[in-house]
């Protein structure tokens, strides 16, 4: 049992990290987009293409460490979520591998083509808008047969406005967290035209955030009674806290101070909201087929992955603020000078 509770810790770790390193990749290319089709690109493009150059191909570590360990520690989500999510799973590495391949086109071919940019912005959006159909199938209702012939109920999954509140969420908060992001490098970088754009887009984006995360938060109690009630009553101080760190972000937002500041605010924010839904979810992994205390490896495959993702934590977390400092972060490199 405590075995179970490391192991899903540890996972929840790997995909926090990517969902807040992601969310700024995928944001920035939509923005990116954006910006090319209201003609503000000058303003903006040559900062997110900074920020992108250096890290956008170590985005996906921290997911691909995160699946690999999901099968690992609990293989059944292997047979239950690799037979319903299918066809999601599918879209998304499709659309991975566009982003990445048309990504690769804008930065070193001899120019942009909007057709690129469009697939690859757009493809930002909608990665994480197939990613979260995940969560939205782990609340169970969803899933219709045997284990022996396993089904996905599409009506029902096209039809329920928790699932649609939850592709708006994943959408909004990429829009918000990469904003949030993009507003202190641009602070940093002393860029003032491409400041004012991105900050004007985080203060838009917030409201809109904090309204479909309350509406996520009601419509679970239609789809998971059991779930919202333990959100509630237990974990209710996590999501106050996360409520308090959006306050606080978008007043020195405003206010025009301490850009740094705001964003680990958000990214507290971000953490404390997506703990408390893990926390409260917790034993279920696919209610109600899969069980974190039922469904876990034997013990000695168990202390040897806790081990060696521990590890792998210990070095991708160190090397990416490597990264970060030697190239996003530095100086020069920053605003522009090398």
């Amino acid at each position: 049992m405590i075995l179970a509770y490391i192991g899903i810790s540890v996972l929840w770790i790997f995909l926090f990290c990517y969902i807040i390193i992601a969310s700024i990749d995928f944001g920035a290319g939509f923005f990116t987009l954006h910006a090319k089709i209201t003609k503000q690109d000058k303003k903006i493009n040559h900062l997110i293409a900074r920020y992108l150059n250096p890290v956008w191909e170590v985005t996906n570590v921290f997911f691909v460490f995160f699946f690999v360990g999901m099968v690992g520690f609990f293989p059944d989500t292997a047979m239950y979520f690799g037979t319903v999510l299918l066809l999601p799973a599918s879209i998304a590495l499709i659309l991975l591998s566009i982003r990445g391949a048309f990504y690769a086109f804008e930065n070193y071919g001899p120019d942009t083509k909007l057709v690129w940019l469009a697939m690859y912005g757009i493809a930002g959006l909608l990665i994480p808008a197939s990613l979260a159909t995940t969560l939205t199938i782990s609340e169970g209702g969803y899933i219709t047969g045997t284990e022996k012939h396993l089904d996905l109920n599409w009506t029902e999954l096209l039809l329920s406005p928790y699932s649609w509140s939850v592709v708006f969420l994943a959408i909004i908060s990429v829009l918000y967290i990469s904003s949030g992001f993009l507003t202190y490098y641009a602070s940093k970088a002393k860029d003032k035209p491409a400041y004012n754009l991105l900050r004007y887009w985080f203060l838009i984006w917030g409201p809109p955030m904090i309204a479909i995360s309350l509406f996520v938060f009601l419509s679970l109690r239609l789809q998971n009674e059991a779930h919202f009630l333990n959100a509630v009553s237990n974990y209710w101080w996590m999501f106050l806290l996360s409520f308090i760190c959006f306050i606080g972000a978008m007043l020195l937002t405003i206010m025009k101070r301490a850009h740094g500041y705001a964003f680990v605010l958000v990214i507290l924010q971000m953490g404390f909201a997506f703990y408390g839904y893990g926390a409260s979810k917790l034993p279920y992994l696919l209610y109600p087929f899969i069980r974190i205390d039922e469904h876990i490896v034997n013990s000695s495959m168990a202390i040897a992955l806790i081990i060696v993702f521990i590890l792998g934590l210990l070095l991708l977390i160190p090397s990416l603020i490597l990264l970060l400092r030697l190239f996003v972060f530095d100086k020069k490199y920053v605003e522009g000078k090398k």
